[in-house]
């Protein structure tokens, strides 16, 4: 079974980005990020309504790295301390040595190419550090931009469950992604 250990926390440093431990102090961004209607759109968690929302799923985030039951990073540019995205992986089957990734980034940075190079950088870390064998993503049929940066970062469509989540009155589609950890 997959044994990790997040502590200390894995700092990690790209040409342009620092992924970083999120922090209270990073409330504020996170908050419209996740409030964020349009950023939002394909991502089927409940928004938060409040700064105490978005500080408790800060929390939530700190607790799950602490169990080592998950890693998420805060993503800044290098030169800026504010946060412009999130990555994680935030589900861990460790008896699969699999991890399931998610991300959402300000609009300000989409087309950029920093997701991508974030995205790379923590795919490193998990098969590099924390020995995964595999990651998952799940992702809305719709959802093109995502479906594309995954295909670009080596994932391959696994499985298209039809109508299997059910989101604010409606069933909807999953299209997983995975991507298998390099050969020996």
């Amino acid at each position: 079974m997959l044994e990790v250990n997040f502590d200390p926390f894995p700092e990690i440093k790209t040409e342009r980005l620092l992924l970083r431990q999120v922090t209270p102090e990073d409330a504020h961004e996170m908050f419209y990020l996740r409030s964020s209607e349009a950023l939002m759109k394909y991502i089927c968690r409940p928004k938060p309504k409040d700064l105490d929302d978005i500080l408790a799923f800060i929390q939530k985030v700190r607790d799950m790295i602490a169990s080592n039951e998950g890693v998420a990073w805060a993503m800044t540019l290098k030169d800026n301390p504010k946060l412009i995205g999130h990555v994680s992986f935030h589900l861990l089957m460790k008896e699969h040595y699999r991890a399931e990734v998610g991300y959402i980034l300000h609009e300000d940075h989409h087309g950029t190419g920093v997701m991508h190079e974030a995205l790379q950088a923590i795919m490193e870390y998990g098969f590099a550090k924390m020995g995964l064998h595999s990651v998952q993503a799940n992702v809305s049929q719709e959802n093109t931009a995502s479906r594309k940066l995954l295909e670009k970062n080596g994932f391959v469509q696994e499985a298209h469950f039809r109508e299997n989540y059910y989101w604010e009155g409606e069933f909807l589609d999953s299209i997983i992604y995975s991507r298998l950890a390099p050969a020996k």
